[in-house]
């Protein structure tokens, strides 16, 4: 079930985002605590975002200010505070926060495309490109869910990026914050004690991703939106009713 569940994640995560829901909710319904699942997953979800990185290298529409080097600097840090967070902060406060950020998530998916065309804030500095890009690269390293689409609803209230060819830099600035967080999770947290799991859902993260990355410019963009939303409206209710009962 994990392993499916990874491919399911690592094509989600390539074509769209919202591999975090799939990965998320198949550990914890495999038995594992909400945080270390959430550690669990960014760790595995790494190499799924690295490798459909590297499949969109050569499409990466950046923009002219700040500089791709300067937003992935951004995404580093970020996802390193976030990170952080998730492991200083009480394990019972994550529990209690997690419906609601996948709520919110999901609210993000449904509606973000709409938010970010009806709040077309102009053409703002670098400075305050670069301080979104940080407070986004910090929720992606505390959870995550949806964290690739905010980007992409952000950059284009923001910027002249277009959403479509915003989709290769969406997925290389993911993964430069799993990479910092998953780095953090791998020495702070307990995920190494769960090496079945971890390696079923990386394995299949790998094979989604390259999948997803290839197969995205075959399958319709509406058919894809809509599989993500289903699943983390499924997600949501699942946790909800999980937290309430």
């Amino acid at each position: 079930m994990i392993l499916l569940a990874g491919v399911a994640a690592g094509a989600l995560n390539a074509v769209g985002g919202g591999g975090s829901f799939v990965a998320l909710s198949a550990l914890v319904a495999g038995g594992m605590p909400p945080v270390t699942a959430n550690a669990t997953s960014t760790v595995a979800l790494l190499p799924g975002n690295a490798t459909s990185a590297w499949v969109y290298r050569r499409d990466v529409h950046a923009f002219q200010r700040p500089s791709t080097f300067r937003l992935t600097l951004a995404s580093v840090a970020g996802g390193a505070l976030g990170a952080g967070l998730l492991l200083w902060l009480p394990s019972a406060s994550f529990d209690a926060a997690l419906p609601w950020l996948l709520a919110f998530a999901t609210i993000v998916l449904a509606f973000g495309r709409r938010l970010s065309r009806a709040l077309r804030l102009g053409t703002p500095g670098p400075a305050v490109i670069l301080t979104g890009q940080f407070v986004l690269a910090i929720y992606g390293g505390y959870f995550g869910g949806a964290v690739g689409l905010m980007m992409l609803a952000f950059w284009t209230a923001t910027t002249s990026l277009d959403p479509a060819r915003g989709n290769p830099l969406r997925v290389i600035q993911v993964a430069a914050v799993y990479l910092t967080a998953a780095v953090i999770f791998l020495f702070a947290a307990d995920v190494l004690e769960q090496p079945l799991e971890l390696t079923a859902l990386l394995a299949g993260a790998v094979l989604g991703g390259y999948l997803g990355a290839h197969l995205v410019r075959r399958l319709p963009a509406t058919v894809l939106r809509a599989l993500v939303l289903t699943t983390a409206v499924l997600m949501t209710v699942v946790f909800f009713v999980r937290a309430f009962r």
